[in-house]
């Protein structure tokens, strides 16, 4: 008993006969219960733990192998059925050291806890004696399982010494939570769900002469999934059917917005590949009525567009230099295409070169046509001829009025 509580040691064995005996022997007086589940091991994993002879000790066979997850289910169920009121997950390699029992109990036994769980990343002192791609593993999933279980305060997920109390597993859905090494995830994860407070405790870890049977081949994909899943489980079942939160209507608009922003953003980029072009604005305020007001706006303006023959039809012969036989009549349209060039006289003209986008030189197609019949004097016989010629000439080059 601590404090008045009855305490269970859950402990998942998987070809431990080495480490199961030692695992038992040294479980504190506080420890009322001992639940031994052999996985299924093809080793002397059972016969080892049974031949300690502690009377607290209840040692169960798995006929079927179910992963560390199914064999500590299997023994919180145990446990529950034989009265306990918390219960501490013990490694069956002795990783866990029993010494900091206490430290995982206070929290759920004085201050309303639900779980509680082992950090090894506490100080800088933390990952001594842990290898180095555990380190790196531990600290990527730790960031990713904060954002799938929603335990923003939890580190180091993968930590498998932990303090559960009664009332937190009589309210989770044993059947459900996942039963392989991804079991700790999937179980803070529900936790969550369930608004079962959680809290890190610093406790440094214990490496001997264990070996890991984690295949991280295997194993990664498999976190990713449940991760990917899980939180989009939690999302829906705490903030939408449970309470429908303002939480859940800001992460779906968030969402929108930011999936419109990056298919935005490549799009602005694919516009800057290739050569630069004239916008559409530009041509307009190169050729528009406004144009002898404002001389900077001009002062780059094209008299030809290489190989464009919509262009070459609309103003004369494509490199020729020459103004456009249509707008011979209108000074604005042309100062428009013959501009001063700064470094020779005033009375130099020197013709420009720039390539055009397809509206722009639609755009500019329109507005030469228009001045060519502006600049026409109307008479009653040549009028409606020439304003159809003009607008079949414009349709035939794929300007539209």
């Amino acid at each position: 008993m601590y404090e008045g509580h009855k305490i269970a040691a859950v402990v998942p064995a998987f070809k431990e006969e080495a480490h199961i005996a030692r695992v038992v022997t040294t479980m504190p007086d506080i420890v009322d219960i001992i639940i031994v589940v052999d996985d299924c091991s093809p080793d002397a994993t059972y016969d080892r733990a049974v031949e300690t002879n502690d009377p607290r000790l209840t040692v169960i066979r798995h006929e079927e192998n179910q992963g560390v997850g199914g064999a500590i289910m299997t023994a919180h169920a145990e446990a529950m059925r034989q009265g306990a009121d918390i219960d501490v997950v013990f490694a069956g390699d002795g990783q866990m050291d029993p010494a900091y029992l206490p430290a995982l109990l206070d929290p759920i036994v004085h201050d309303g806890y639900g779980f509680t769980k082992a950090n090894r990343f506490y100080s800088s002192t933390s990952f001594r004696g842990m290898p180095a791609y555990r380190v790196f593993g531990n600290i990527v999933l730790s960031f990713l399982n904060k954002m799938a279980s929603g335990y923003w305060n939890l580190f180091d997920p993968q930590n498998g010494y932990t303090a559960t109390s009664r009332k937190a597993l009589e309210r989770l859905d044993f059947d459900r939570i996942a039963k392989r090494y991804e079991f700790e995830n999937d179980f803070l994860m529900h936790l969550n769900i369930l608004n079962v407070r959680a809290r890190d405790v610093p406790i440094p870890a214990v490496y001997g002469d264990e070996v890991s049977t984690i295949k991280l081949g295997t194993l990664v994909p498999a976190l990713l999934r449940l991760m990917s899943t899980g939180f989009l489980r939690r999302i829906m079942l705490k903030y939408v059917i449970g309470t429908f939160s303002p939480i859940a209507l800001f992460m779906a608009v968030g969402t929108l917005l930011m999936m419109w922003s990056f298919g935005f953003g490549i799009w602005v980029l694919a516009q800057t590949i290739g050569p630069p072009e004239a916008s559409t604005g530009t041509v307009l305020l190169c050729v528009g009525p406004g144009a002898r007001r404002h001389p900077t706006a001009v002062e780059r303006v094209p008299t030809r567009h290489r190989g464009d023959a919509r262009l070459s039809d609309l103003s004369g012969q494509p490199g020729s230099g020459a103004t456009p036989p249509q707008i011979r009549g209108n000074a604005s349209l042309r100062s428009a295409f013959t501009t001063t060039d700064a470094s020779e006289s005033s009375s130099v003209r020197s013709p420009f070169t720039i390539t055009m986008s397809a509206p722009a030189l639609r755009a500019m197609g329109t507005i030469c046509a228009i001045g060519y019949t502006d600049s026409v004097e109307p008479t009653a016989s040549s009028t409606s001829h020439r304003s159809a010629a003009v607008k079949a000439r414009c349709r035939s080059s794929g300007i539209r009025f």
